[in-house]
């Protein structure tokens, strides 16, 4: 009866928190599903797999409670949480798998591989003596390889191009971090620009290094871009708010039905309080980016542009099941500091949820403000010029700004959605990389002088038909200059980092553009807040 005992033991650790263990009482419910599983296991027509069914119990229950109580798995659990922890156990490389070929796309600075001298541009052979190049070896299926506890060893068998024989190279795993951070660089003479990918337990360490060489370059405001940044660690983003306020502000407070409520505020010691500061949003903003954004623009305190956030405003806590798997089940909701709960409504359940949220699209939603209706009662005047401001649905910007679809065609969404330009550059940048290093000796050089030659345009159009993508010579001109821009950040974030991968994207970028004209004046960015 082992496998009976695990399923009902599975349900009942849905009491188990990740932190403590919480004494419960096991109502009739409880033992009812229990008494099922054992039931079906013993006396079922045909065989079951119970740990399926008990999966699917536990996936169904969290379901009919709220869009974000989920079940995760045992084997997902480690990834899941590794980006947020803000590091992982292993060799410290980027890689990437091109026709059965591992390819090191680049070591990372002061990782174990570039202490033993892996370059960029070599071929993984083997690792620890077993065959991975022309297996058909998946990206996952590396990284587990390479992955491992700090301190044990993997040995490699690389091939090198300058290089005759094989060479071999012996690592020590270690801690390897994981950026939270794509890109910190100066716009203008006094603008700083931050982009931040997700808010995890290394984000305020990874700003404040940014914000040392920020401000020795003159910093004196700074546009803050969580475009995409599906949220994280609620606290990260309270200690990024925290740089922004000279007193004691309330930022952000949680309450539940079992959760008293919590109240975070910032410290009065920031760096950057008299800063202008721009957020930028869009649809992909979440969690705790709202959590960000919705703290500032509560105390007037920034300019919100772009687009209506996702809309998630409930707090969830891990709660480890005996196999090591996990559900997150929501405890709380968070509130701005007006009082605005940010979640939009999931009353009607969850495909209902999804759908609202995908509707935004077909409703005109991205290219016009007036298409985002919020009711008067959700209505909110922000604590210091009582701008008016809404809850129930995501945080909405100070100053709209639509999608940009401007360069976009058909052939050029199915150029991307088929993985043509990363293909395209991953072979580019590994023949060119010493032909490149050689010819442009700064990436300022990179940025102003180079032009993919028209023969190397043809290679790219013929790399997209030999996918089967035929080539529209009208759509073409409509996205060349997109396509030929995001082609080159794509070769520079192969050479060097995300950071001037961004630099080049962000040149044609009109929010961008927008918001560095607003935060360069102060009476606009004034007026904007309320400001007389």
């Amino acid at each position: 009866m082992k496998i009976i005992k695990r399923g009902i033991i599975a349900l009942a650790a849905l009491m188990l928190l990740s932190q403590a263990v919480v004494s419960q009482t096991l109502n009739e419910g409880t033992f009812k599903i229990g008494r099922t599983l054992g039931l079906i296991d013993a006396y079922y027509v045909d065989t079951t797999n119970l740990d399926k069914l008990t999966e699917t119990v536990i996936i169904d229950i969290l379901r009919n409670l709220d869009p974000h109580s989920t079940y995760i798995s045992a084997k997902d659990v480690r990834d899941m949480n590794e980006p947020l922890q803000g590091n992982f156990e292993g060799i410290g490389i980027q890689f990437n798998v091109l026709y059965d070929t591992i390819i090191v796309i680049e070591p990372m600075s002061g990782g174990p591989s570039e202490k033993v001298g892996l370059r960029a541009g070599d071929r993984i052979i083997t690792i620890n003596n077993e065959k991975v190049a022309g297996i058909g070896i998946s990206t996952n299926g590396v990284r587990s390889k390479l992955m491992g506890p700090k301190g044990t060893i993997v040995t490699l068998s690389i091939f090198r191009k300058s290089e005759k024989g094989i060479l071999d190279f012996t690592i020590v795993r270690d801690k390897i971090p994981i950026n939270s951070l794509d890109a910190a660089y100066m716009l203008d003479k006094e603008t700083g620009y931050v982009r931040l990918n997700k808010f995890a337990a290394t984000t305020e360490k990874e700003f404040e290094d940014a914000l040392a060489i920020l401000q020795k370059n003159n910093m004196k405001n700074v546009i803050i871009d969580l475009r995409g940044n599906g949220g994280g660690y609620m606290i990260a983003s309270t200690e990024l708010a925290n740089n922004f306020f000279s007193n004691q502000n309330l930022l952000v407070y949680l309450i539940g039905r079992k959760t008293p409520r919590q109240d975070y505020k910032s410290t009065g010691t920031g760096r950057l309080t008299s800063a202008r500061v721009v957020v930028l949003t869009d649809e992909g903003s979440a969690s705790a980016s709202e959590i960000f954004a919705g703290a500032l623009q509560d105390w007037d305190r920034g300019v919100i542009m772009g687009r209506r956030t996702f809309g998630k405003g409930l707090v969830q806590n891990g709660y480890y099941l005996t196999d090591g798997s996990m559900i997150r089940l929501t405890i709380a909701r968070y509130y701005t500091p007006t009082g605005r709960l940010i979640q939009s409504p999931y009353n009607e359940g969850y495909d209902k949820y999804v759908a609202n949220f995908y509707r935004r699209y077909s409703a005109g939603e991205m290219m016009s403000a007036d298409s985002v209706h919020f009711p008067d009662s959700l209505k909110y005047k922000t604590l210091i010029n009582k701008r008016t401001v809404y809850g129930g649905g995501g945080i909405m910007p100070d100053i709209f700004i639509p999608a940009d679809t401007s360069n976009n065609s058909d052939y050029y969404r199915e150029m991307v959605r088929k993985g043509i330009l990363n293909l395209f550059v991953l072979e580019y940048a590994d023949r060119s990389r010493a032909k490149i290093n050689s010819e442009f000796k700064t990436f300022e050089d990179y940025k102003n002088r180079f032009e993919f030659t028209e023969q190397e345009v043809r290679d790219f159009i013929k790399k997209g038909e030999d996918a089967g993508i035929k080539f529209n010579e009208a759509e073409f001109s409509i996205s060349k200059s997109e396509l030929l821009m995001v082609l080159k950040a794509l070769v520079a974030n192969n050479i060097w980092q995300s950071n001037e991968y961004y630099r080049i994207i962000n040149e044609k970028d009109k929010v961008i553009d927008k918001a560095l004209e607003i935060i360069s004046d102060k009476d606009t960015y004034n007026n904007i807040l309320g400001y007389k």
